[in-house]
């Protein structure tokens, strides 16, 4: 379920706003965004597993936060994000 070094460093490079850029929130919300789908998927089989869904409720928190942040910064930036990675209907 860990996300592997080669699809982050895919992430880094597609929503990284440098050369090194790993911190930026635009990268935090695209990994949050591969980890919950990954997640999400676990659940529909392992359904009793608990301590995965804490995490995820966890993981989804987090991710809600960077984009208010991002949203009450840079609001053209969270429309582009959210386009981008498909999270808002």
């Amino acid at each position: 379920m860990a996300i592997s070094p080669e699809l982050k460093q895919r992430l880094i490079k597609e929503f990284g706003r440098g050369k090194n850029d790993t911190g930026s929130p635009h990268v935090q919300i695209a990994v949050l965004t591969h980890g919950i789908q990954n997640l999400t998927q676990h659940l529909k089989t392992h359904n009793k597993d608990h301590s995965s869904r804490r995490g995820l409720l966890a993981m989804v928190s987090r991710r809600r936060r960077l984009l208010d942040y991002l949203k009450a910064k840079k609001p053209e930036d969270y429309v582009t994000i959210i386009g981008q990675l498909g999270i808002r209907k």
